[in-house]
């Protein structure tokens, strides 16, 4: 490939509304670091990160659900702290957590080998920080993600992937299954009684079929409307979301509750585990304020674990599990990386199961290309916030 001085990309100018996001044709091609590769994006999934990052939702200021904090287009978020790692973002920030695409382009320290690999990126990168544990930097907010036609990653956090899905579906996978399969492994999810939130969201969707494949009974807690979907999944029972979980499921009668929702439910959640049982939570679309009796916790011996960090290992499973060929994500619908607010709407309204996913433009081989043939971008010269 002939590469361009110049790409398409979608920039986050700041935190707000959908007008935050701009859709470029001449944004400057990133250029790799000594242990970096290119990749030549193909498809890039959506997800709730995405539009959190974008209202300011992960600061302490904002105490409503996702929807509402949307609506308001952020008004109620302090920049300070609102982001993952509770630092002020740097703008203009190219986001996309999830990344599938061919490496066109390698680093002096990066085995030239690589080049044409097809990849998936792990989204939450331990190579920045020295490895440390429970630190991670999170692509598309800590740094540049996928969002663009280029978009640039470590070498060491490119995973090669051999796989008949399409691209659009290998675009899915990044954030919500490493996600699910992070808050099994945390839990220690094995051939028991599991109950999954959101069932019929990304993440919930991919924790109902990475449960399964671990031997799980599982109950999938989403709306009526998408039950037929999340059954197909491998769920063995539906509840509705709006129904008592309690009277429907059962006081202590399950193992483990995997939930991405948060909120006012979280208290009859842990209603309903058993002695011993364990909590997984790693999203709070719902809301991020609860009230919890502490006695439930205490007195049944109740494990909480709070799902962000994910060992190596997670995505090493995920990336083995898509390479067997034993997963295959749903992808609702894709749309042109020009449409991000089409997508991003959509995706807000809930309107369809599984993921949605961006797919950039094809690279004109005819553009002109720079004397070096790539160009750093501007905005990934401060990486770090």
């Amino acid at each position: 490939m002939t590469l361009p001085s110049t790409m398409a990309a979608v920039l986050l100018t700041g935190h707000g509304g959908l007008d935050k996001l701009e859709y470029r044709t001449d944004v400057p091609v990133p250029e790799p670091r000594p242990d970096e590769v290119l990749i030549n994006v193909a498809a890039a999934g959506v997800n709730n990160t995405d539009i959190n990052t974008r209202i300011g939702w992960y600061s302490k200021s904002v105490s409503g659900d996702t929807n509402t904090t949307a609506a308001d287009d952020a008004t109620q978020a302090d920049e300070g702290d609102a982001s993952w790692s509770g630092v002020p973002l740097t703008f203009p920030r190219i986001q996309g957590g999830d990344v599938y695409g061919e490496i066109v382009a390698a680093g002096s320290a990066v085995d030239p080998a690589r080049i044409g690999d097809k990849v998936i990126v792990r989204n939450l990168m331990r190579h920045y920080v020295d490895r440390r544990p429970f630190e991670c930097w999170t692509y598309g907010s800590d740094c540049d993600g996928g969002f663009a036609q280029f978009a640039i990653a470590p070498s060491s956090e490119s995973y090669t992937v051999h796989s008949d899905l399409s691209p659009v579906e290998l675009g899915s996978f990044s954030i919500a299954y490493s996600t699910a399969e992070g808050m099994l492994h945390r839990a220690g999810v094995g051939e028991e009684k599991v109950v999954v939130t959101g069932a019929s969201g990304g993440v919930g969707l991919a924790a109902v079929k990475l449960a399964k494949l671990r031997g799980a009974e599982v109950t999938a807690v989403c709306s009526e409307s998408k039950a037929d979907v999340v059954l197909a999944a491998g769920a063995d029972r539906v509840v509705s979301r709006h129904a008592d979980p309690t009277a429907e499921i059962g006081a202590q009668s399950v193992d483990v509750v995997v939930d991405v929702v948060g909120g006012d439910g979280v208290a009859q959640l842990l209603g309903l585990l058993r002695r011993g049982g364990r909590f997984a939570i790693a999203g709070a679309i719902g809301g991020p304020l609860t009230e919890l009796d502490l006695r439930t916790i205490y007195l049944n011996d109740l494990s909480l674990f709070g799902c962000t960090f994910q060992e190596d290992e997670v995505f090493e499973n995920l990336i083995g599990y898509i390479n067997q060929g034993r997963i295959r994500p749903l992808v609702s619908k894709s749309y042109p990386l020009s449409e991000i607010h089409r997508a991003q709407e959509d995706f807000i309204a809930k309107k369809f199961p599984g993921k949605l996913v961006l797919v950039p433009p094809p690279v004109d081989d005819s553009a002109p290309a720079s004397a070096a043939g790539i160009t750093q971008h501007s905005s990934t010269l401060s990486r770090h916030n």
